[in-house]
């Protein structure tokens, strides 16, 4: 059985990493998610619908846009009712792992995930910027 901690030194072992949910408004969680990838000099890609760019990096509408998505991992900041489709593609593309940040799964989300994806979706609690580099750390990645 693939345990959380399998799933997190999966997602941060990902030559990639892609952010949705990261807009212009430097205070949200989105945007300080991606700052937290640029801030460890990480390969990081911003998804989001509208914007041509955020934090000076260039954006893509979606991640099947993303030019290797079996090979990126991808931060999820956005609400439920999003994140479900955003799942569905990520399956359908291969994604290796995701991480849920707090606030983006509902009960409808859980019920896919635990369906389809359990083996590479982090949820239900952990946040990359309280946790990433301390997990990163112990997995030789910073």
């Amino acid at each position: 059985m693939t345990t959380v901690t399998d799933i997190q030194k999966t997602f941060l072992g990902a030559p990639q990493f892609a952010v949705v949910g990261a807009s212009k408004d430097k205070s949200k969680y989105g945007t300080r998610v991606l700052k937290w990838y640029q801030d460890r000099s990480f390969k990081v890609t911003p998804v989001h619908p509208k914007e041509k760019e955020l934090e000076g990096l260039e954006t893509i509408s979606s991640i099947a846009e993303l030019p290797s998505p079996s090979e990126t991992s991808i931060s999820i900041i956005t609400p439920p009712k999003i994140t479900l489709g955003i799942l569905e593609k990520a399956k359908e593309l291969s994604v290796p792992a995701l991480w849920l940040q707090p606030g983006a799964e509902d009960e409808a989300v859980i019920e896919y995930i635990k369906a389809n994806l359990s083996d590479r979706v982090i949820y239900g609690g952990p946040c990359i910027l309280v946790e990433g580099d301390d997990i990163a750390r112990s997995n030789s990645l910073l």
